[in-house]
């Protein structure tokens, strides 16, 4: 494969502030556009009932905004940060900010629920903004800024999605569900416009071709997998449909392995898999996944159940929403202060440390839920665990894969991170559904098998975190695969 790298040479020292002033600027950009893709992936959430009664269809059928645009996400997220690394991120990050604005807008003046899914299909196109931003990150920041940075982008999309549970309800009591796409919709013209006129292009590409065979395994693959993982709940766990799709995606992700191992120019180069740093970022990744949704689905379930349960706190989804903000705003401090210290001593150690805040986060309430102080310190451990640690997921990868193909391989950790999502958000609906009261409410057990299955995966967390490679073994893996842009490779 070849590959072309030019790194922009150091500003002179009378053009430093200038050239800083850029990079605070692509920061802020960037920013946006992925705060604008994790809060619409979970804002519509909580008003899908008042969304199906609007439109005339059920809250079944009107789940589909949600199914739509998981799809789209899973999809198109691999495929648009391979063809960042190819013709250049910016290139492709405008094209994808366009997709999302269109998606937006169309989402927002939808008079039926086809014309809605259609544009939550555009809008799943902005996955890719991660991976390229993450990019466009490594490329044109200097080190020094690098890993902080990836940090701060890594914990945003876990704070669009907390934004979104938290404002969804007050947006639809002061306004209507329209304006959940109206006002994403700014951000996302801000963010294009910063694309279009306060971006260079990103200078380092690896010019080829699209892998036409690899991309349609891999859809077909990964849409048969979510599909029934999001449908299983209504179509039934042991449904022909839901066991056949199960089946036929897990074969058809394998064969999507064998063909990427024998092409030239694979669109995901899974031989990155085999490098400790890579896989257990991905593991890591699923698993917050899991525990991130988990809790958006747990804690507002809880907390808008009637008190006369004996466990129901009796609040109003807005209520139950700002119960959600400690959660994003340790989120935004400890993805910042993640940076800073993957800088000092690289992503093991805040790897760990937010592997073992989630873990405690949801033993905290297994062990008792009944008050209020479990709950709000539930949730500012579990958003200290995800700051860290999609901070340090980001970092790891990025350290183990050459500037070339940081596109595919973050591509493939936001993809994991949202097969994460979606299981974590079916198997504790499922718990929720099937341990029910007689008058059909959540039961108390259901809660609290939810908050232990949760603290299960937090562990599994921790165990992938403690295997990844130390210090000494970054930077000798580092050295081996031509990665000269970080401290810790030099």
């Amino acid at each position: 494969m070849s590959s072309t790298i030019e790194r922009p040479q150091s500003a002179p020292a009378p053009g430093q502030e200038a050239h800083r002033r850029r990079g605070t600027a692509i920061i802020a950009y960037l920013s946006l556009g992925g705060l604008s893709f994790a809060v619409l992936q979970s804002l519509v959430a909580p008003a899908l009932g008042t969304i199906g009664k609007d439109l005339g269809v059920a809250t079944s059928d009107a789940s589909w905004v949600l199914t739509a645009y998981l799809l789209s996400a899973s999809v198109l997220t691999p495929i648009l940060g391979r063809l960042g690394d190819m013709v250049g991120k910016r290139k492709v990050l405008i094209v994808v900010l366009s997709l999302l604005l269109v998606g937006t807008v169309l989402a927002a003046l939808a008079p039926n629920l086809t014309v809605l899914i259609i544009g939550r299909v555009l809008q799943g196109a902005a996955g890719a903004v991660m991976p390229l931003s993450i990019g466009i990150v490594r490329d044109e920041l200097p080190k020094e800024r690098v890993s902080v940075t990836i940090g701060l982008l890594s914990a945003i999309f876990g704070i669009g999605a907390g934004v979104g549970i938290v404002a969804a309800g007050p947006i639809v009591e002061a306004l209507s569900w329209h304006w959940l796409f109206w006002l994403p919709a700014g951000l996302v013209l801000i963010a294009l416009l910063g694309a279009i006129f306060g971006m260079p292009e990103s200078p380092v590409k690896t010019p080829g071709k699209l892998d036409i065979l690899g991309t349609g395994i891999l859809s077909v693959g990964l849409v048969a997998v979510l599909l029934a993982i999001s449908e299983g709940q209504t179509w039934g766990w042991g449904d022909s449909k839901t066991v056949s799709l199960l089946i036929g995606g897990g074969i058809a992700l394998i064969a999507f392995v064998l063909v990427e191992l024998r092409v030239a120019e694979p669109l995901i180069d899974v031989r990155l898999f085999r490098n400790r740093g890579v896989w257990t970022a991905h593991i890591v990744a699923l698993a917050f996944g899991f525990a991130m949704f988990g809790t958006f689905v747990l804690v507002p379930t809880i907390l808008q159940l009637p008190t006369v349960l004996g466990y129901g706190f009796g609040k109003t989804v807005s209520e139950a929403g700002i119960y959600l903000l400690p959660t994003v705003v340790a989120m935004v401090i400890s993805g910042v202060v993640a940076g800073a210290l993957i800088r000092k001593v690289g992503p093991k150690v805040p790897m760990i440390l937010g592997a073992v805040a989630v873990t405690v986060a949801f033993v905290i309430p297994a062990l008792g839920h009944g008050e209020e102080w479990q709950i709000v310190v539930s949730g500012i451990l579990t958003g200290i665990g995800i700051g860290m640690a999609l901070a340090a997921t980001s970092n790891a990868i990025v350290e183990s894969v050459p500037a070339t193909q940081t596109g595919e391989a973050i591509s493939a950790n936001t993809v994991l991170r949202t097969i994460g999502s979606s299981i974590g958000t079916a198997v504790i609906a499922a718990l929720i559904s099937s341990n029910v009261t007689p008058q059909g409410a959540p039961s108390d057990d259901a809660f609290t098998i939810g908050f232990w299955v949760s603290a299960g995966v937090g562990v599994l967390a921790l165990l992938a975190a403690l295997v990844v490679p130390s210090r000494v073994k970054r930077r000798q893996n580092a050295e081996a695969a031509g990665i000269d842009d970080f401290d810790e490779a030099s």
